[in-house]
């Protein structure tokens, strides 16, 4: 019955890659545990109630793409929008939380009308082929930065703005652990980069405990008991009145454009790097996606959380053979647990799944080889969507700059039909965006 709902025959895999495969992915974002109410309750959220909420979100949302999408995505708060919802909405204009919660909401109405109406999808359509190439490439080096900087391999250096850090042990524990992730890849050993990500947990245990190495930026393996009971405060605490005031309007919209090209760029990037394309060329089960996309940022706001997006840290799974939404339902089963086990999450650092985060990325910068760099009009706009995204530290930057760039540089070379209407609505919202920021 399973193989049969989820295809399994027909993707050429098997229940046990796409367990594995789940358990990966969930390895490689269960940090949003904890790192979203650590993020949200610097806007005076209770964190227990926002990890709760997390945990909801992640569960419900991942439990939908893989049952109603059949795509192994993850679903869960997004980094960055909920840093946007604290220091941009909450502390920058002084919108108190509960109208914020309401502005998630109502995004989340918006986006379920723009994909029930197959908007979302035209606008997928829009975003030419050689772009897409470039997004994909350019969360490939998103993620592999994210993983150094975990690992604390790259650091921040007044001089040269970013440098290596220092051979300390945490360092040399990343090294092996990545050495031996490589080699477990490159001799095709089953669900490496799961064993990867315990292996180097193990090897982190001394750090923290023998060594005591540990910081609030860094945490390593530190053992914090088991069970903590969940807290539904923030359920229904949203305002959905006064956060349709005018002077809310700009945050519902940065809500909705960030979260759209977010994950937007994610489910072409992991697709087209995947090669999870239907007939068309397409991302699969597209419409499906973006719905569960739009139901996430909804339920987000109300239960107490900043809006939910696919995550591209679900790339793990798939590059450990996930191609189904079996692949998601063990992530979101996975997620559950957590409204009681949270303290176990400690266990796992984010050291251990750096090395799976690096490799990830040389996975991901594959179809960077299908952008044709001869011809110039459409190589230089690939190009500035593939760096801008780990050098801005923001996918949507690079979607921003990859679009605009493209659409000047084919106007101005007589190509008008290379720009499409669509292309061009997506432009107009794009510097609306940049003017807001």
């Amino acid at each position: 019955m399973i193989n049969a709902y989820f295809q399994l025959k027909e993707n050429k895999t098997s229940f046990q890659t796409e367990v594995i495969a789940g358990v990966s992915s969930f390895l490689a974002t269960s940090y949003i545990i904890v790192v979203n109410p650590s993020v949200l309750s610097q806007a005076g959220m209770p964190f227990s109630a926002v990890l709760t909420a997390t945990v909801i979100v992640a569960f419900f949302s991942s439990l939908t793409m893989g049952l109603y999408a059949n795509n192994p995505i993850l679903v869960a708060p997004g980094m960055g929008l909920n840093a946007f919802f604290t220091f941009s909405a909450v502390i920058g204009m002084k919108v108190p939380w509960p109208i914020a919660l309401g502005a998630v909401f109502w995004s989340g109405i918006i986006f379920l009308l723009l994909s029930v109406f197959n908007i979302r999808t035209h606008i997928v359509r829009a975003i030419p082929r050689t772009l897409r190439f470039a997004i994909a490439s350019g969360i490939g080096l998103f993620i592999t930065l994210i993983g150094f900087a975990n690992a604390k391999f790259l650091v921040a250096n007044p001089a040269t703005i970013i440098g290596i850090g220092k051979l300390t042990p945490v360092l040399l524990t990343f090294i092996t652990g990545f050495i031996v992730t490589a080699v477990l890849v490159i001799r095709n050993v089953k669900g490496a980069i799961l064993i990867g990500i315990l292996f180097t947990t193990l090897l982190a245990y001394p750090l923290g405990r023998w060594w005591g190495i540990s910081d609030n930026t860094f945490p390593l393996v530190n053992y914090q008991g088991i069970i903590a009971a969940p807290d539904f405060s923030l359920l229904g605490q949203l305002d959905l009145v006064h956060s349709l005031q005018w002077s809310v309007v700009p945050v519902i919209f940065a809500f909705v454009f960030t979260d759209m090209f977010d994950s937007l760029s994610t489910f072409v990037g992991l697709s087209e790097a995947a090669g999870m394309l239907d007939e068309n060329g397409e991302p699969r089960n597209i419409k499906r996606s973006l719905m569960t996309d739009a139901v996430s940022t909804t339920l987000a706001g109300l239960v107490g959380s900043s809006p939910g997006t696919a995550y591209i840290e679900s790339a793990v799974g798939i590059e450990a053979g996930g191609k189904t939404g079996l692949t998601a339902v063990v992530g979101a089963l996975l997620f559950l647990p957590f409204l009681f086990l949270a303290p176990l999450l400690s266990v796992v650092p984010s050291i251990a799944t750096a090395p799976a985060l690096v490799l990830v990325g040389v996975f991901m910068i594959r179809p960077v080889t299908k952008i044709n760099w001869s011809q110039l009009d459409e190589a230089i706009p690939a190009f500035l969507a593939m760096v801008l995204i780990p050098f801005t530290y923001s996918i949507t930057q690079g979607i921003i700059w990859g679009f605009l760039s493209w659409t000047v540089l084919k106007l101005f070379s007589g190509k008008f039909k290379d720009v499409s209407i669509s292309l061009l609505v997506i432009d107009v919202f794009a510097i609306v965006a940049l003017i807001l920021e």
